[in-house]
């Protein structure tokens, strides 16, 4: 028996989906049904009592998954410890990050990280926070950045830091006169936002709905770029991470204001596989990333 069919079972049991688990392994939702029925004729035992949509484990099927996570976990970690054993030397970090954390809080740590550690070298590639959990699942990548990291089968997080949201504004805007200021001043104002998808909106809304406040989106983009080109042309407000407008504050391109509440903030993380054993060198690299920026 394949460690690789066992954990295409334990995939199936915890996705409750034959598509999920097919995704999981990249493999069709085809091969998928043919491992379980290879598995159950291994075993001459009905492992899944098959409906329309759902499906439930049979006796024989709860024993294997029980043991199947067993061994697939050793095997799981094994491989980890052999790559980590294979990486000692190169020191090699394959990096997914979102676009945010990559652009203004990643090059200083990777300056600093490379200074101690002159044999190593980091691999960065910018990704969507959905491919990212994706590629932290199928090992393409060894560790993710993430904002409002959710807890996903498979995935550890490792909370890095809160991270400060400011409001920004034009530099001519009159709340600029006012250093710091009550989020229900916000209120009917009309502001530029993150697309709907995007965390760092649904963390945004979920606060303005938690104070009460309702503001009218006038424009939406997926890009921090975007939304300070928006505001710098006079076109409303926005919340935004403090690291990503620091330049233009200085060069007075766009103005920031503080709120009062101090829940004005975006949690970071650096996820991995959870069976995955980091090498010394990411190891190192994660604990850098919770020093403050």
């Amino acid at each position: 028996m394949q460690i690789l069919s066992m954990k295409v079972f334990c995939d199936l049991v915890e996705a409750q989906s034959f598509t999920k688990a097919a995704q999981i392994n990249e493999v069709t939702q085809s091969a998928v049904s043919q491992t379980i029925s290879a598995l159950e004729k291994r075993f001459k035992s009905l492992l899944i009592e098959r409906r329309k949509k759902k499906f439930t484990l049979t006796t024989a099927g709860e024993l294997l998954y029980k043991h199947g996570k067993e061994i697939t976990s050793i095997a799981g970690g094994l491989e980890g410890k052999l790559k980590a054993t294979r990486e000692a030397t190169s020191g090699i970090i394959q990096l997914d990050t979102i676009f945010s954390i990559g652009l203004y809080d990643l090059p200083s740590y990777i300056k600093k990280f490379l200074k101690g550690s002159p044999n190593a070298s980091v691999r960065v590639q910018y990704r969507s926070q959905k491919n990212i959990y994706q590629d932290v699942l199928s090992n393409k990548t060894d560790i993710g950045l993430v904002d409002y990291p959710v807890r996903t089968a498979g995935v550890q997080a490792v909370f890095l830091r809160n991270d400060p949201l400011v409001l920004i504004c034009h530099p001519q805007d009159p709340l600029v006169k006012r250093n710091h200021i009550k989020l229900k001043t916000l209120h009917g104002k009309k502001f530029i936002g993150f697309a709907l998808h995007m965390p760092i909106r649904k963390g945004v809304d979920r606060i303005f709905w938690q104070h009460h406040l309702n503001v009218n989106y006038d424009m939406e983009f997926d890009s921090i770029e975007a939304v300070k080109r928006a505001v710098q042309i006079f076109s409303g407000l926005a919340i935004v991470p403090e690291v990503t407008v620091r330049q233009e504050v200085a060069n007075q391109t766009l103005a920031m204001v503080r709120l009062d509440e101090k829940d004005f903030v975006r949690p970071l993380a650096a996820i991995h596989k959870k069976v995955k054993v980091l090498s010394p060198a990411m190891k190192k690299f994660i604990t850098l990333l919770k020093e403050p920026a």
